[in-house]
């Protein structure tokens, strides 16, 4: 570098803001809202991506085990118990909605 040459300006990082979980509910409730089957999910072993709709699901009256239709990693699991439903993930590298196609 040149002495005559002025410093570059340091790149302006982004404003963050501290906040709770109520931040999400806006977002996560429009995830939640989706039709489920319709929820793109991504394996984190092998990277296949696809519809809930797809994967291969090991159901029981307790829970359900969601696995990979490509490499049969269990994504996630669904339990059902008290009243509550709870989930468990596993591989699920990203869950998503995908925008409407048409």
């Amino acid at each position: 570098m040149n002495a005559d040459a002025a410093p570059r300006p340091a790149a302006t990082a982004p404003r963050i803001s501290i906040v709770d979980g109520n931040a999400l509910a806006g977002v996560l409730s429009g995830l939640f809202a989706a039709d489920p089957t319709l929820l793109t999910l991504v394996c984190g072993h092998c990277g296949r991506s696809g519809p809930l709709a797809e994967t291969v699901v090991e159901q029981s009256a307790a829970s359900a085990i969601v696995r990979c239709r490509g490499c049969t990693r269990t994504l996630l699991v669904v339990g059902t118990a008290d009243g509550q439903v709870r989930v468990r993930l596993a591989a699920l590298a990203e869950l998503r909605t995908d925008p409407p196609t048409g």
